[in-house]
């Protein structure tokens, strides 16, 4: 029955990542027309009907008043940082480069979980993040190729992906979960606003439409993730995120017309490694107390792909 319930919850979880890597395409599709920060402010805009009906359903009492106001506050900016480095990064990098630098998430959070959460990380999985990170290096391969925008913002996505989710260990349930999905929406909100004054393009209505599209995906994909850890461990579940890879090559190659090239390939293959063994680890337990990359649940966090640790909170089984 166990073994039954896995299989569920890995095929609920390659679905979900089939229509998250479906929402980061329509971002790529958009992207390639109008300004990246443009789209992001829409996409959220068109979003927060569908947001808010989910908040409402907090069970939690209280106020949007943080318990916690420094860590949130930090959870807001690195919120808003992960969302704008993926769409910028999206835009402007070929899919399946962009998954393999965001696939660093996992090990920058084994790194970030010692001086915040007091984690004990040991030989072995300090093994695996310094050769994930080489993977980092053989992706980028600097020198070689000319760093873009797209580069560093997929960075920076990767680095505040982590960091967000750390902090939401450190803060377990001591916040609400509106709280923790509303500041950085706020937040999102008046950044991206603010892009406008900079860089604004009137959008036609099938592109608008196209930025509900992305909404609707985001929260699709969520629940169907929420559904995947509901049904199979997380030690199954988890790992089923690096399948976005496969679906950004052939999302990549059928739309874009991009080709891998070998230094993406054997980067990605070395970091998707290196993550798995992390979370191989941590499903045996060993030195690992609080598990942090397979309770994180990795993805680059936007107002349209919100955490699916807050949701499921907000959205608890029925008994």
């Amino acid at each position: 029955m166990e073994g039954a319930s896995n299989v569920r919850g890995a095929v609920l979880a390659l679905l979900a990542m089939g229509i998250y890597a479906t929402h980061d395409v329509v971002i790529k599709v958009l992207g390639a027309q109008y300004p990246a920060l443009q789209v992001l402010f829409f996409s959220s805009l068109l979003s927060f009907p569908l947001v808010t009906l989910i908040v409402m359903r907090d069970p939690t009492p209280g106020t949007l008043r943080p318990v916690h106001p420094g860590w949130v506050a930090l959870r807001t900016v690195v919120g808003v940082v992960s969302g704008m480095g993926s769409f910028l990064a999206f835009s402007h990098l070929p899919l399946a480069q962009v998954y393999a630098i965001l696939f660093s998430a996992p090990l920058l959070v084994t790194i970030l979980s010692i001086p915040i959460l007091g984690e004990r990380v040991g030989l072995h999985r300090w093994a695996a993040v310094v050769i994930g990170l080489l993977g980092v290096l053989i992706v980028l391969r600097p020198g070689a190729q000319a760093l873009q925008w797209g580069h560093l913002a997929a960075l920076a996505s990767a680095v505040a992906s982590a960091s967000t989710a750390v902090i939401l260990r450190k803060l377990g349930r001591a916040e609400r979960p509106l709280v923790l999905l509303m500041w950085p929406m706020l937040g999102n909100f008046v950044a991206t606003g603010a892009s406008l004054a900079l860089a604004y393009r009137p959008m036609e209505l099938p592109h608008l439409a196209l930025a509900g599209v992305i909404a609707c995906l985001g929260l699709i994909a969520g629940f169907l993730l929420i559904l995947a850890y509901r049904a199979g461990e997380a030690a199954i579940v988890a790992p089923m995120q690096y399948s976005q890879i496969l679906w950004a090559t052939a999302y990549g190659w059928i739309v874009f017309g991009e080709v891998l090239d070998a230094p993406t390939v054997l980067g990605a293959a070395v970091i998707i490694g290196s993550g798995i063994y992390i979370v191989w680890r941590e499903g045996r337990g060993g030195n690992s107390v609080n598990r942090p990359v397979i309770a994180s649940r990795i993805r680059a966090e936007t107002v349209t792909a919100p955490r699916t640790s807050l949701l499921q909170r907000i959205w608890p089984p029925r008994p």
